[in-house]
């Protein structure tokens, strides 16, 4: 079955338009994770307080939203850019966000550890995130550059 040229055409837009929105979405994990940590390490009135925001619970549920979105797009992307070129292009970005997409799934991996007090656990989640979001923001600068070059081939 052969799909419309104009869906083929226009779900090329559907990976990076997603990937923006994870891309703020992680800056959003990243915030509720940094107050969850301020929060377990604060006494008196500042943990109260820090509490009342559940840091912890905001933060669950943006890493879970991102999980699946991120894996669910990694896949669609490829399956997109198959779909319209009979092949995928491997290079920089493909490699990338097959490493992006390891690294939230190891992240996630480690959370019935960090629930159980490991703190390596936690430096390792956190230091896989970091290199999460410098991947991410990379690969938000290259990804523009392929949705450019699609662009170009339209007009």
């Amino acid at each position: 079955m052969e799909l419309p040229e104009s869906l083929k055409t226009y779900s090329q837009f559907g990976h990076p338009l997603l990937m923006w929105v994870l891309l703020a979405l992680t800056g959003y994990a990243l915030y509720t994770g940094l107050q969850w940590r301020r929060a377990r390490s604060a006494d008196g009135d500042l943990k109260k307080e820090l509490l009342k925001g559940k840091f912890n619970i905001k933060h669950h549920q943006a890493g879970s939203i991102l999980l699946a979105l991120m894996v669910l797009g990694t896949i669609g992307g490829m399956a997109v850019t198959y779909i319209n070129n009979g092949k995928l292009f491997v290079g920089p970005h493909l490699i990338a966000g097959l490493g992006m997409t390891g690294l939230i799934a190891t992240s996630a991996a480690l959370v019935p550890y960090m629930q159980k007090g490991a703190e390596w656990a936690r430096v390792f989640h956190i230091t896989l995130n970091t290199a999460l979001v410098g991947l991410f923001a990379w690969q938000a600068v290259t990804g523009m550059d392929i949705v450019q070059r699609i662009i170009s081939r339209m007009g």
